[in-house]
């Protein structure tokens, strides 16, 4: 029988190992338990071009294990980013465990039983910590602020949100100050994923530029207007819809819940497909499971995945236009027929295309705007506060050099 023990996070007090070794051993059946203190863990960085394939083969497990996954498991092992920390667990030279990331909410379990392996997609256990920060420029106010949480992805969000609003290089002068309120992911006691900056403001000529983050992902300012000036566009003419994104759907033979990172338009074959928006081809050729696929680096972090081609019509290193055709639809890989599946990825981590393509207005209106409003303020009054260094509440007041540090204690398990 297998059973799963909750991971805490009280870990923190922990070492990396323990740690580790909770978090793995948490799969075992109670038979297997006994081998856990012979175990080593490993930590290692995903590489460049590796594949599932090539993993089961470095650890010597079956092929054969791999080619008799479902498709849409094998669809999920293409969504294994580079560079991305993995764990694995030995028994000598024996694999036992391993637990790979596809994003950042769920990871592929590979698991020995017996004789043979087995995989499953399984939720990825993690904190989440909101923090507040608070700094004068010094230096320059993207490392100022590198230096101060020693997080390059917020850094690099911070400058995203801000591009085309302010000139980094001729209005920002020294003294000029920001704060930040955004949520953090902890995994195994270490950063996970990106930084979602919630909310910020930059003070630059005496006056204050306010940025609130809405549910539907975009930046909005304290009145509500959209100043998001990158937008997606649907890449195709389609029928329908054949399958939404999501994060956990429940296969009706398996019985569990397996991820679904994209969305699915179904269409006739050798329909055309057009660049979701301006950027820069990153791949484009045959990737596992989505055959025929072309990835497009954008701006803002984001970049488009385009899977099961019929044809490719773009190279890879082309600078596309938004619009323009860079194939069509096909059934290359594993297709049950012929649509497009469209992945769209925020610093790495998939998200709901749906969610984040284009919209038909620039400001939100309605009850919608009434309550961002409401929160906005909310929002505002505790930047302001931030600035101004006099938060009385805070639990933490960490000062570093001439930074001052607010940081907030909530802590909700996912």
């Amino acid at each position: 029988m297998r059973f799963f023990i909750p991971f805490s996070f009280m870990s923190y007090t922990k070492s990396l190992k323990n740690t580790l070794k909770t978090a793995l051993t948490s799969f075992f059946t109670l038979g297997a338990l006994h081998a856990i203190n012979a175990a080593t863990i490993q930590e290692s960085k995903w590489e460049q071009g590796q594949t599932l394939l090539t993993f089961f083969e470095k650890n010597a497990i079956p092929l054969k294990t791999y080619y008799d996954l479902a498709p849409e498991d094998k669809e999920l092992a293409d969504e294994i980013i580079s560079g991305s920390t993995y764990y694995t667990l030995y028994d000598d030279n024996t694999l036992l465990q391993a637990l790979i990331p596809i994003n950042e909410n769920a990871q592929l379990h590979i698991f020995k039983q017996g004789d043979k392996y087995g995989m499953r997609a399984i939720p990825i256990v993690y904190f989440s910590k909101e923090h507040t920060v608070s700094l004068s420029v010094d230096n320059s106010l993207y490392n100022d602020i590198i230096r101060l949480t020693g997080d390059s992805f917020l850094a690099g969000d911070f400058i995203q949100a801000y591009r085309g609003s302010v000139d980094f290089r001729r209005e920002i002068r020294k003294g000029d100050q920001l704060a930040i309120i955004y949520e953090r992911k902890y995994r195994l006691g270490k950063n996970f994923g990106a930084p979602n900056i919630k909310a910020s403001t930059l003070r630059v000529n005496n006056r204050n530029q306010y940025v609130v983050r809405h549910d539907d992902g975009h930046l909005y300012d304290l009145n509500g207007n959209n100043l998001s000036k990158y937008l997606l566009t649907v890449p195709l003419h389609y029928k329908r819809i054949s399958s939404h994104f999501s994060m956990g759907r429940k296969h009706p033979i398996l019985g569990y819940k397996r991820p679904h990172l994209g969305t699915d338009y179904a269409a006739p074959r050798h329909t055309p497909i057009r660049a979701s928006g301006n950027g820069k081809v990153i791949f484009a050729g045959t990737k596992g499971g989505y055959g025929k696929t072309v990835i497009i680096q954008h701006e803002n972090g984001y970049k488009t995945l385009y899977a099961h081609m019929q044809k490719i019509d773009v190279r890879n290193g082309a600078v596309v236009k938004q619009g323009r055709k860079i194939g069509t639809v096909g059934s290359t890989g594993l297709s049950t027929g012929p649509h497009l599946h469209f992945g769209l990825y925020r610093n790495g981590n998939a998200v709901n295309p749906i969610k984040h393509l284009k919209i038909a207005h620039s400001k939100l209106k309605g009850k919608e705007k009434d309550n961002f409003i409401a929160n906005a303020k909310i929002y505002r009054d505790a930047l302001n506060i931030a600035l101004q260094k006099e938060s009385k509440d805070a639990p933490f007041k960490l000062k570093k050099g001439g930074y001052v540090v607010y940081l907030s204690t909530d802590e909700n398990p996912n």
